[in-house]
Order: C-alpha cells, then sequence, then structure tokens
C-alpha cells in the first residue's frame, strides 16, 4: 500500500523518518487480550505497549525526529510539556549530546518532573498550564536561539509518532481499528496520516478535554476546556493547526471518557497485566472498558496504552 497526499504528514514521510529514528527508539510490544476479561465479548484486542518507550511514553518517537531531521543550534533545544513530552526531548538530548531547557506548568507530576531531571536538562516549573509552559518556552527560544521542540503542533513530531503505526502494521496487520488517546492530536495525527483510512482510527479524549471533539463541531482547532484527571499529558485547550487536517480527512470519530472510566481503566490494566499506567496512557483503553467504544462482533482492535510516567498506584485500597 503507498499513498501520497496534499497533507504535511503522510505515509511516505513517515516512511523516511522511521529509519533514521529507528536506532534510538525501541519496538514496542503487543500482548493480546479476550475481550471477554474486559466484558467485551467477540473481539480480539491487542495492546500497544507504548509505555514501555524510552522515557515511558511515546513520545520519544517524535523527540528524536525532531532532533535527527533538522539544525539543531548550539544553543539546543527548548520544550514545553505537560512532562511526557519534556521527559522525551530531555532524553533525546542527553542521547545526543545537546542542550535542552524544558518548561513545565505546576500540574505535572511529580513522577515526570523527576524523570525530566533524570536526563539532565534545564528544568523550569511555572504556570498552572501547558499553555503557560508553551509561552515561557517560546519567549525562551526567541531569546537564546534554542530550537523549539513543540509537543504535537509539528511535523517531525507527527512524523516520528507516526512510526508506532508502522509497527503496528507490521505486528497486527489484520487490525479493523486503532483506539487512542488524543490530547494536542500528535500522536492521533502521525497514526491517522499512516493508515490514511485503511484501518479505523478512534480518538479517545478526556470529557473535561474535548480538543479535538470541539476542533470538528467547529470546523477548525478552538479552545476547549482543559481540566480533568489527565490534564498533565491531555489537556493542551486546542488541538494543533497541522494536526486538525490529518484528524479531519482520517479520524473515524471521536469518543468521550469520564474521569472515573479512566481511573477504572488504570485498574483494569494493573488486574490484567499488573501494568501501571498514567491516566493519559489508559485513557483509549477507557473508551473500551467502559462501552464508550462498541466493537461489533469479530472485530479486531488494537488499543495504544501510550504512557506510564506515572508513580505506583496502590488498586486494592
Amino acid at each position: 500500500m503507498q499513498k501520497t497526499s496534499d497533507l504535511s504528514v503522510d505515509r511516505e514521510r513517515i516512511a523516511a523518518t522511521e529509519p533514521v529514528i529507528r536506532p534510538y527508539i525501541r519496538r514496542t510490544p503487543i500482548v493480546e487480550i479476550d475481550g471477554r476479561e474486559i466484558g467485551v465479548d467477540g473481539c480480539r484486542v491487542h495492546l500497544k505497549l507504548e509505555l514501555t518507550q524510552h522515557a515511558g511514553s511515546f513520545k520519544a518517537r517524535g523527540a528524536f525526529a525532531n532532533l535527527l531531521l533538522r539544525d539543531v543550534p548550539d544553543a539546543g533545544v527548548v520544550a514545553a510539556s505537560g512532562g511526557n513530552h519534556g521527559a522525551a526531548v530531555a532524553y533525546a538530548a542527553m542521547t545526543l549530546g545537546v542542550p535542552a531547557r524544558i518548561f513545565v506548568p505546576s500540574i505535572s507530576s511529580k513522577a515526570k518532573v523527576d524523570r525530566i531531571r533524570s536526563y539532565g536538562a534545564d528544568l523550569v516549573i511555572g504556570g498552572e498550564r501547558y499553555a503557560d509552559a508553551l509561552a515561557a518556552s517560546e519567549t525562551w527560544a526567541k531569546l537564546s536561539g534554542a530550537m523549539s521542540v513543540h509537543a504535537f503542533d509539528q511535523d517531525e513530531t507527527m512524523a516520528g509518532a507516526g512510526s508506532l503505526a508502522l509497527e503496528l502494521e507490521e505486528q497486527s496487520p489484520d487490525a479493523d481499528t486503532v483506539l487512542v488517546a488524543v490530547g494536542g492530536g500528535g500522536l492521533i495525527g502521525g497514526i491517522a496520516a499512516w493508515y490514511a483510512s485503511d484501518v479505523r482510527v478512534v480518538g479517545v479524549e478526556p470529557e473535561l478535554a474535548p480538543t479535538l471533539t470541539r476542533a470538528l463541531e467547529a470546523g477548525c482547532p478552538v479552545d476547549a476546556e482543559a481540566g480533568g484527571i489527565a490534564a498533565d499529558s491531555l489537556a493542551p485547550r486546542r488541538i494543533g493547526e497541522r494536526v486538525f487536517p490529518i484528524a479531519q480527512r482520517h479520524v473515524d470519530r471521536v469518543v468521550l471518557v469520564t474521569d472515573d472510566a479512566i481511573r477504572a481503566a488504570q485498574e483494569a490494566l494493573w488486574g490484567i497485566l499488573r501494568i501501571v499506567a498514567e491516566p493519559g496512557g489508559a485513557a483509549a483503553f477507557a473508551a473500551l472498558r467502559s462501552g464508550g467504544y462498541q466493537p461489533r462482533p469479530g472485530e479486531r482492535i488494537v488499543v495504544v496504552v501510550s504512557g506510564g510516567n506515572t508513580v505506583a498506584v496502590d488498586f486494592t485500597r
């Protein structure tokens, strides 16, 4: 299957990006569970365990794509993040010997802050939300000359994220549907660009952070609510401008899930597989487990478990 398009990121671009970043990223595993284990009869469920990626999330793919495919100045790189992107950029910068400054808001979890620091980046914590960190990072980029590495609305970021779908096509070649959590949209943009509507791609968002939902309703990116349990990874306030045309063309639909459903999905992942996923990482699974997404009989579903940067959780309490 070979497709090109007028979109900024497509199969051709992803296929060209993947071999560049391959030496620096993990080919993450897939595990199959019986749908009956989560109360869904008659379907196969493959979990793509991207929380086992370097730096604890899929974000490492886009971080390495940026640092390897763009001209990095002597001033290094700067990134704004709820936590996962910052950890990924810090890890990539450490690996490649590049200076990095990372801006995160005060809502970032201790696990993510500690991980960023462990990679030696210059960490700045300030503001309440991702938008505050982004504004501070943009100011620093102008003052320092550092290269800005956007968390989602950058072609290299999406092309790197799209390498996950390239792997999926090899690991689960008969997949009918891929469930993907949405924040700013870098991951779903890359996955949707790769499959180009040949596989159903379904976005999953928290009810309290419906960035893509609001954009699709309005016909363009607009501000949305930015709260909830997964706010440090899935609440940037609006979907990316470069992401949106890809999502509009190739995302089948978007499902909203509650914070309670996300917590229950975290507990289920622990109970079934002893996997500790962060709230944003468990959101896609929440759509399937809660009934927000109801599969057809015999449907072959892939769920991306996108991140695991969280403290250990006691699910027995």
